[in-house]
């Protein structure tokens, strides 16, 4: 995997190079190039892994979007309701991964959502503390988070 990343980027900078421009665009041109060269030669040098990693990565960030704009649309109606009927608190979340990298990202995720932080790791990295603005349902928020942002963080980083 990290190879042909290095290749990718190899053949943005070739790219560059020849069409004379280093621009951040044409860069970002000569990268997308870069991966549909190496999927039109998949079979030869064995690139679906990453090509499939870098698909997966892409669905990550767009689950972020969608929860970041339904997190932002959430508290900014909590933030204008005449009566705060807010039921904030701390929860435990049991964490399915064990690796540094995938609960980093994930706990940065639920930090950058609005309504949620990320507070602590346990000591055995097997819980994650979190504390909500709202709890409503502590349970559905729990299986929001293993079957959204840790599943396709399971998925990009497996």
């Amino acid at each position: 995997m990290n190879n042909l990343f290095l290749v990718n980027i190899l053949l943005a900078l070739i790219w560059a190079a020849v069409s004379g421009s280093f621009s951040e665009p044409n860069l970002l041109f000569g990268f997308v190039l870069g991966m549909i060269v190496l999927f039109v030669i998949r079979e030869q040098v064995g690139t679906m892994s990453y090509l499939f990693r870098a698909k997966r990565i892409l669905s990550l960030i767009g689950l972020f979007l969608v929860e970041l704009a339904k997190s932002a649309i959430k508290v900014a109606k909590l933030a204008v309701s005449r009566n705060l009927n807010l039921k904030p608190g701390f929860f435990a979340y049991h964490l399915n991964t064990d690796r540094d990298f995938e609960i980093t990202i994930l706990a940065n995720l639920i930090t950058l959502t609005p309504g949620t932080l990320s507070v602590d790791v346990s000591e055995d990295k097997k819980i994650l503390y979190v504390h909500a603005v709202t709890i409503d349902d502590v349970e559905k928020m729990r299986a929001d988070i293993a079957n959204g942002f840790e599943r396709k963080i399971m998925e990009a980083f497996r």
